[in-house]
């Protein structure tokens, strides 16, 4: 895991007795994606070793964030009533890099430090930012579906929402490694979105089989929901296996997909390690200590070959039942 060497010093939390925990709020996008769920295991995880190696209670998570991953309004309210809650910490994944910045800027204002997780956001006032190399993601998938194309044929491009700092990256990311390696292939569409479910993303996905189905040799997509959408129309479509087709994240229908030789490869992340780290970043902060202004949790690609690899257990196959019941 890479670490930028950059660090901030926060002064230390009001001294808080043994029988009294630190809240921290972990604020997820959504809770429906299995993406979330392995977030919310990794942050159970750090808080559990935090409370074994202190021997009391020293950490409690609470766990709250909007249904859908486009609700900005509701993660903006969750947000604000955690402040009125007076929690020690928020650790957070803004749906949206601009939206979100007030109420995080309020709450580092009433003296509760915010870490960041998963995507960007517009302000320099958080404590740090855990999260993926997204535009490196983006290039990865970009490089590998180049190489599975051999250099050349049509490709087409879904992404998620518009003010997602992270799927953005992504999408900026393939384009950049497409057009600087692959001058041959061309992008037939790149500016539809896939909205925030996954039946959205099948939607979208229909409209631009049904348009490009015929011509088309490459698909890449940026995240769970768009990737299992998608996933869904190739198949109805009679495409699945005649298409060269990259995704990012993973989670049961992408690996069944992926087993299934209906999806190439998949650009992955470690949602796990960003919960954990972004727990344990988030208690360093309220003990004084010094964290740094960000932490890359890494990025990888997994294919049917590697899939079965031990490096990529905890990834693709999260021990979600050790943490969360």
């Amino acid at each position: 895991m890479k670490k930028l060497l950059t660090v901030i010093a926060f002064a230390a939390a009001p001294f808080l007795n043994a029988a009294e925990a630190y809240k921290i709020a972990v604020i997820p996008k959504g809770t429906t994606h299995e993406f979330w769920k392995s977030i919310n295991a990794g942050a159970v995880k750090a808080e559990r070793e935090i409370n074994a190696a202190a021997g009391h209670e020293a950490v409690k998570i609470i766990w709250k964030g909007p249904l859908k991953e486009d609700d900005r309004e509701q993660q903006v309210q969750v947000v604000e009533n955690f402040v009125g809650r007076k929690v020690n910490a928020i650790v957070l994944a803004p749906l949206d890099r601009r939206a979100l910045v007030a109420p995080v800027e309020g709450a580092i204002k009433a003296k509760i430090p915010v870490i960041v997780i998963d995507s960007g956001l517009e302000t320099k006032a958080i404590a740090s930012y855990v999260s993926t190399d997204n535009r490196e993601g983006g290039r990865i998938a970009g490089r590998q579906l180049g190489k599975l194309l051999g250099g050349k044929g049509n490709v087409i491009m879904l992404r998620l929402q518009v003010g997602s700092a992270s799927t953005e990256e992504r999408e900026e990311g393939f384009l950049e490694a497409i057009k600087q390696g692959f001058p041959a292939i061309k992008i037939l569409s790149s500016d539809q979105h896939a909205g925030a479910t996954r039946d959205t993303a099948k939607q979208a996905s229909e409209n631009l089989l049904n348009r490009f189905g015929k011509q088309l040799n490459g698909i890449f997509t940026c995240n769970e929901s768009a990737t299992a959408g998608m996933l869904l129309a190739v198949r109805d479509a009679g495409l699945a296996g005649k298409v060269k087709f990259v995704g990012f994240d993973s989670g049961e229908t992408l690996n069944a997909g992926l087993m299934a030789g209906h999806i190439d490869g998949l650009v992955v992340q470690n949602p796990m390690q960003m919960g954990y780290l972004g727990v344990k970043t988030a208690y360093a902060v309220l003990k004084g200590e010094k964290v740094p202004a960000m932490i890359d949790t890494g990025v990888g690609f997994v294919t049917k070959a590697n899939f079965n690899d031990p490096a990529m257990a905890e990834i693709v196959r999260p021990p979600l039942d050790k943490y969360l019941k």
